[in-house]
């Protein structure tokens, strides 16, 4: 078995092809169970997030992971083998541990990564997915993420996902004192925009979500109001500023609910960010002339600013990862011989008691101890020796060079002896 990463990111596919790949949080603990029953994958643990969708596996081959993530999602493995990154063994280990520390993201430095991949770390366990493989790459990475932090500046001057989205508002509109906002969903990436908006102080905070408590909680904080996703057609119309980020499997908000809400607000614009994967707005919308659409793919450009100014903390954090990944590499390549070392022993141990019980039994029948010392000593030896020795005579020419460098190596034999 080897290690393996597959997957995609907002590098390597764009979001009408991530969409595809995404699978809801409820998913992840039964297709985690689906693909460590297949033959051929002993461990296995699946991230998904707005960004990416990675498989990280012990497995037979890569071939078995691809096969399934394509039937998985209702797709054919040529449909999405062009936008995958396949990654073996170091390279595996070294992109996760990457991923930890916010190195892979579209916010480079970001944190809310770790949180995900700890999430799906808790999510793979309880379906029985981590083994000893997994679980020590995951363990590690997640230091590997507290190393950079603490030893790197990678997280400074880093620009949020929801600090871009207000400097493209504002960009659009003079102040946003003068707008009502509207959040759709309450999860974190919400929690995190309505904070960022609330600073500038809005005329009107309201939160959507399809728990009103849930949604209540969040706009209390700001002191805004909440309602149920249900009257989100009717009230659509009232909000110059619209932010969603739901776990929602299809669109929430669709064209014809948008024409009407532009046309109750007679073409004043809206301007509105979808930052769920899948979207939670329908891509038809984005053609409208009166709304200004933005994509997470969308916001990149914005949240890529000041790389340049961390460009020194990357490679202060690669120098981490480069190290980390050959601990790792070194950990698991110890792990291999563990199964070696426990038959040697196992086997020793084996003949050891056999002889032990053999020469109780002389002494029991008033054999001379000294005797029974000496024939004891003289089994082991030779049964110990046994199998050395028979691998070599019976070696062909061809091997004995490799096999007598092996012995003396084991036994460190020299010339002299």
């Amino acid at each position: 078995m080897s290690l393996f990463t597959l997957g995609l990111n907002h590098e390597t596919a764009p979001i009408a092809v991530r969409e595809k790949l995404a699978f809801a949080p409820q998913e992840l603990g039964p297709a985690v169970a689906e693909l460590v029953a297949m033959r051929g994958v002993n461990e296995a643990a699946i991230v998904s997030t707005c960004n990416r969708t990675e498989l990280y596996a012990a497995a037979r081959d890569e071939a078995t992971l691809l096969n399934w993530l394509a039937q998985s999602r209702q797709l054919k493995p040529e449909e999405i083998r062009p936008f995958l990154y396949r990654l073996p063994d170091r390279e595996a280990a070294k992109h996760v541990f990457r991923v930890a520390a916010g190195l892979d993201s579209m916010v480079l430095g970001e944190t809310q990564i770790l949180g995900q991949l700890k999430d799906a770390v808790r999510e793979a366990q309880d379906a029985g997915g981590l083994g000893p493989a997994l679980n020590g790459l995951f363990q590690k990475a997640f230091s590997v993420a507290k190393e950079v932090r603490t030893q790197t500046a990678i997280g400074a001057n880093s620009v949020s996902m929801a600090a871009a989205a207000v400097k493209l508002a504002e960009r659009l509109f003079p102040d946003i004192a003068d707008l009502n906002v509207l959040f759709i969903g309450a999860g974190e990436m919400i929690e995190l925009c309505a904070t960022h908006f609330a600073a500038r102080n809005p005329r009107r905070l309201s939160v959507s979500n399809r728990t009103l408590e849930r949604g209540q909680a969040l706009a209390s904080q700001h002191g805004g109001d909440a309602f149920a996703l249900a009257e989100l057609p009717e009230r659509l119309p009232q909000y110059d500023i619209v932010v969603t980020s739901t776990a929602s499997q299809l669109p929430i908000i669709g064209l014809g609910a948008v024409e009407r809400a532009i046309k109750a607000r007679k073409h004043r614009p809206i301007f509105m960010v979808d930052l769920a994967v899948p979207r939670d707005v329908e891509a038809e919308v984005g053609a409208l002339p009166d709304v200004y659409l933005y994509s997470v793919d969308d916001l990149a450009e914005v949240v890529r600013q000041g790389r340049e100014e961390r460009r020194q903390a990357v490679l202060d954090a690669d120098v981490i990862v480069e190290r980390s990944t050959e601990e790792f590499m070194q950990w698991l390549d110890n792990r291999a011989l563990v199964p070696t070392i426990r038959a040697l022993k196992d086997h020793a141990e084996r003949l050891r008691r056999h002889e032990l019980e053999r020469a109780g039994k002389l002494l029991a029948k008033g054999e001379d101890p000294a005797a029974v010392l000496e024939s004891l000593s003289l089994s082991l030896s030779n049964k110990f020796l046994h199998a050395p020795l028979a691998a070599l005579n019976q070696a062909d020419a061809a091997q004995h060079g490799e096999l007598i460098a092996a012995v003396r190596r084991l036994y460190h034999l020299h010339d002299e002896e």
